[in-house]
């Protein structure tokens, strides 16, 4: 068996990456592991590693907007597959995770050993999908949003995940080192990739890549 190099895991549970590293490490015994326990981290752990092998990601770790996350890894770094580990585990949830991009997809409830089959397939170059998971009708709605926020830059990207915060553009120049003016010319530019006058609409719009409530487990 053929082991990865590194794997990134981004997930905010700890009890949660503790339970999948003790089972995996011993398995994939020359695998480096990284972890990422907010949208923050995990950018620096891309930036820093992104020869990774594969993300292990669960959707809704803090800072995250739904399924912005994924189409923003699939769009800038291409070259790592992404395995969307979740709470979330409706075929809605699953259909849409896969359509964005994802590799695979385990729910929270898989069987640690089943993770692993899960990964080793997905690094094989395979698709793994939950075993009763049946293919809804293609749901096309969603996907403009989706093509637009996958156009932003990465530091478009964070600056808007930083609006859906609510932080003014003084915190996000100062949080980003950056003049309050560069913030403005990078809004302008957000706004217009997204196809909103402001920084509302723009939240609203990424709204629409949540996750449904109904199917959260």
């Amino acid at each position: 068996m053929i082991q990865p190099q590194k794997i990134i895991i981004a997930d905010d549970h700890p009890l949660f990456r503790q339970a999948l590293l003790g089972t995996l490490k011993p398995k994939l015994s020359n695998t480096n592991w990284f972890e990422a326990q907010t949208i923050t981290e995990l950018e620096q752990q891309l930036q820093e590693h992104s020869e990774s092998d594969l993300l292990l990601l669960d959707l809704n770790i803090p800072g995250a907007h739904g399924f912005s996350t994924l189409i923003h890894v699939r769009n800038h770094f291409p070259q790592i597959p992404v395995v969307v580990i979740s709470a979330h585990e409706d075929h809605v949830t699953i259909s849409k995770a896969m359509k964005y991009g994802a590799a695979g997809f385990v729910p929270k409830s898989t069987p640690v050993d089943d993770i692993f089959a899960a990964i080793m397939t997905v690094l094989s170059g395979d698709i793994w999908l939950p075993p009763l998971f049946q293919n809804s009708k293609e749901d096309h709605e969603n996907c403009d949003i989706a093509s637009r926020v996958a156009s932003l830059t990465q530091q478009q990207y964070r600056i808007l995940m930083m609006f859906a915060q609510g932080l003014l553009n003084k915190q996000i120049a100062y949080d980003l080192h950056v003049s309050e003016a560069t913030i403005k010319a990078h809004a302008t530019a957000i706004f217009r990739k997204l196809n909103v006058r402001n920084r509302t609409q723009a939240v609203i719009a990424i709204a629409q890549l949540d996750l449904s409530e109904a199917g959260f487990k």
